[in-house]
């Protein structure tokens, strides 16, 4: 049936009023999953058919030349803070304390984020299996398959969520600062230590955000209507 041309412009009206009032929604679904997806099928597609980066070997020479005592002594406690001592006691510390305070909907989100970005970190290793830099024998030698970077994949994945959570809090500043120092911190850790090329860190970072933002959008995400909006 057509619309009279009082509910069109009702309708119009309503899809301004949402326009003006979700802007920014738009713009964190354009910045924290579109752009960060098609980074990680980009580099996915290079790794998959055997291309080698040109920034990779660069990029790794150029921080093995920043070596010392002090500064491998700083990324070795930075990549420990980035995974066992530090990422994964938090991520449960996280989920139990939203859990003790019956927060059901943001204990849902944290714990499907970390499980979720765990499992895919591991998958991914398995389906691209690419080995590790060789460049010079690292002082933290790794095992596992390389790409994505764990260690990256896991630091974001804390931050982001823990950013989307404070969101709407007093703590959104001090949150995102932290998280904007940490995730950086974590990921030359693992090109400083030679263990990871930087594209499997950049690989880590696309791919948590990636997730953490779909899962925040589908946990949290608001129903609209055009007359409803333009009738409040």
């Amino acid at each position: 049936m057509r619309a009279t041309p009082a509910e069109s412009r009702r309708e119009a009206a309503g899809v301004r009023d949402w326009l003006a009032h979700n802007a920014w929604r738009i713009g964190v679904l354009f910045v924290c999953l579109l752009l960060p997806l098609a980074g990680f099928v980009a580099l996915a597609d290079e790794i998959h058919e055997a291309e080698s980066l040109h920034f990779d070997h660069a990029l790794l020479w150029r921080m093995h030349g920043l070596a010392s005592p002090a500064l491998d002594a700083f990324f070795v406690l930075m990549s420990r803070l980035g995974y066992q001592w530090g990422v994964i006691p938090v991520d449960v510390l996280l989920v139990a304390a939203l859990a003790f305070c019956r927060r059901w909907r943001d204990t849902v989100f944290a714990a499907t984020a970390f499980v979720g970005s765990a499992l895919l970190n591991i998958g991914s290793k398995q389906l691209f299996q690419r080995e590790r830099p060789g460049l010079w024998e690292s002082i933290a030698p790794e095992t596992t398959f390389s790409f994505p970077s764990g260690h990256a994949m896991g630091s974001m994945t804390l931050a982001a969520t823990a950013v989307f959570l404070a969101w709407h809090t007093r703590w959104r500043w001090p949150v995102l600062i932290a998280a904007a120092v940490f995730v950086p911190c974590v990921g030359l850790s693992r090109v400083h230590l030679g263990v990871h090329y930087p594209s499997d860190i950049l690989g880590g970072w696309c791919a948590a955000l990636a997730w953490v933002t779909g899962v925040h959008v589908l946990l949290f995400r608001r129903r609209w209507s055009p007359l409803a909006a333009a009738n409040p």
